[in-house]
């Protein structure tokens, strides 16, 4: 069995899940399973991937429509064999060394229950425009308590989009796959879940590219997204107040706000660039 599963959940994704899938079989380290499944895309996503299906290390699949993220997102999460799970959402890209660093730190210690990097923002032509997002300051090695807090606090995703982290496939089966309780919050309420089983190392360096695009399900509804923050906030709090006070809980609703707008004014001033009509 391989030691790194990547599995792709695509939806949508004919334009780009092509350059997805070339930056995974890419990579430097070679010990990996792709696994591949369209959820009842309208576009040309399923063609795309059954190219791929005579290379010996992909293996595709489909999911029934409905469920949302969550339905795909465990699909192919729970059809992985490796100790390693890394999901790549079909419309991202993966730096040649991205596995080969990060399955190194998980390698050195099974007390390490996630790794994450920065990454770069690239617009929907792939070109990065902004680089080394993420993490804060959250690099080399913490508590996984100490890592939820600080998610928290920061009123957004410090730990970035799954294409930046690998999780222990053990643990993410133990806390019940991938959560949508909050639904534009799947990654980071999983991943602290993960979390409170294990530490967390952040690499400094940007080992993915996450993309935006007119086509995203992210880029809209800015306003819930904040709301689910608050109710994602809260719910830590109820579960652990010794690992999120009140007061960090506060201090994270009024950051998910700001993160918000920001997000807003970023989107409304980056549009061109979100589409791949536009040149």
């Amino acid at each position: 069995m391989p030691t790194v599963s990547v599995v792709v959940p695509a939806y949508n994704n004919a334009h780009f899940i092509a350059e997805t899938l070339d930056s995974i079989l890419a990579q430097t380290y070679t010990d990996i399973e792709v696994i591949v499944a369209d959820h009842a895309s309208t576009d040309d996503t399923r063609a795309i991937i059954e190219r791929y299906a005579g290379d010996p290390r992909v293996a595709t699949m489909t999911t029934e429509a409905g469920g949302g993220a969550r339905r795909n997102w465990n699909r192919v999460s729970q059809a992985a064999t490796g100790t390693y799970i890394k999901l790549v959402c079909g419309d991202d890209v993966l730096y040649p060394e991205s596995i080969e660093r990060q399955v190194r730190i998980m390698e050195s210690d099974p007390t390490i229950a996630l790794v994450a990097s920065r990454r770069d923002i690239v617009d929907a032509h792939s070109v990065p425009f902004i680089k080394g997002r993420g993490l804060n300051r959250l690099t080399g090695r913490l508590p996984g308590s100490r890592a939820v807090r600080a998610t928290v606090r920061a009123g957004t995703n410090v730990f970035g989009e799954p294409a930046c982290t690998m999780i222990r496939r053990d643990i993410l089966e133990a806390v019940g796959w991938w959560d949508d309780a909050h639904p534009y919050l799947i990654d980071e309420t999983t991943y602290a879940r993960v979390l409170l089983h294990g530490d967390f190392i952040g690499l400094p360096e940007s080992l993915a590219g996450f993309r935006i695009s007119d086509t995203q399900w992210s880029v809209r509804l800015m306003r819930q997204q904040a709301e689910q923050a608050a109710s994602f906030h809260e719910w830590i709090h109820r579960e652990r107040p010794d690992i999120v006070s009140g007061f960090d809980k506060t201090v994270g609703n009024l950051m998910a706000l700001r993160m918000a707008l920001l997000r807003r004014l970023a989107y409304v001033y980056l549009r061109n660039r979100m589409s791949r009509s536009a040149r």
